[in-house]
C-alpha cells in the first residue's frame, strides 16, 4: 500500500465520521464545525485527485463563505435544543430505513463492474505546466457550455425570486422610505411656537 493510498484512507475515514457526525449530533453549532470538518477531507480528497482548483472552491467557498454565514445565523438565533429533541424516537424508524435503502443501493452500485479499479484507475501525473483551472474552463465552455448557460439561468431565476419574495409589501411588516426621509425638511419636523412669558403676583 502507497503513502497516497494511506492520505486516501486516513481521509475518507475522517470524511465519513464528520459526515455522521453531522447527521447524528444534536448542537446545531457543533454539527456545523463537523460540517466544516467533512469540507476540508473533502478538498484533501480532490487534491489527491489531482483536482487543485475544484479544492480550493470547495475551501473558499463553502467553508469561508457558506458555513461561516451558516454558522452566524445558527449562533444569532435563540434555537430551543428541548424541541430540537422531541420526536426523535417517533421518526427514528423511517430514517432507519431509508438508511437501509441508502446502503443497500450503494452496496449494489459500488459492486457493479462500472467501479472496479481497472475502469477507475489512479490520475496519470500531469506536467509542471499544466493548468487545472484552464482545462475545467475549456471543457466548460465547449463541451458542457449549454448545461453550464441553463445551469447560470436557473441560478438567476432563483435569485430574482430571493429578491422577489423578500421585498415584496406586507400588511403586518413596518417598513421606510428612504426618500421620504431626505426629502423632509427642518420645518416640517419642528413647530417653534411663541408663548408669552408670565409672572405670579
Amino acid at each position: 500500500m502507497g503513502f497516497e493510498q494511506i492520505l486516501f484512507y486516513f481521509f475518507a475515514g475522517v470524511l465519513l465520521f464528520a459526515a455522521t457526525m453531522v447527521i447524528t449530533i444534536r448542537n446545531p453549532v457543533k454539527s456545523a464545525l463537523f460540517l466544516v470538518l467533512a469540507f476540508f477531507n473533502a478538498a484533501a480528497l480532490w487534491i489527491l485527485l489531482e483536482a487543485e482548483f475544484l479544492a480550493i472552491v470547495l475551501v473558499l467557498v463553502y467553508v469561508g463563505a457558506v458555513m461561516v454565514l451558516f454558522l452566524f445565523v445558527v449562533m444569532m438565533l435563540d434555537i430551543n435544543l428541548v424541541k430540537l429533541r422531541e420526536g426523535f424516537g417517533e421518526y427514528l424508524p423511517y430514517g432507519g430505513l431509508v438508511a437501509v435503502l441508502l446502503v443497500i443501493e450503494l452496496v449494489v452500485v459500488l459492486n457493479s463492474p462500472q467501479f472496479g479499479l481497472g475502469e477507475m484507475p489512479d490520475p496519470v501525473g500531469q506536467a509542471a505546466d499544466y493548468s487545472n483551472t484552464r482545462e475545467l474552463g475549456r471543457l466548460l465552455y465547449t463541451t458542457y457550455v449549454y448545461p453550464f448557460e441553463i445551469a447560470a439561468l436557473l441560478l438567476l431565476v432563483a435569485i430574482i425570486a430571493a429578491i422577489t419574495l423578500t421585498m415584496r409589501k406586507r400588511k403586518d411588516t413596518r417598513y421606510q422610505n428612504p426618500a421620504q426621509q431626505m426629502s423632509v425638511q427642518a420645518k416640517d419636523r419642528l413647530r417653534v411656537v411663541k408663548m408669552p412669558a408670565e409672572r405670579k403676583g
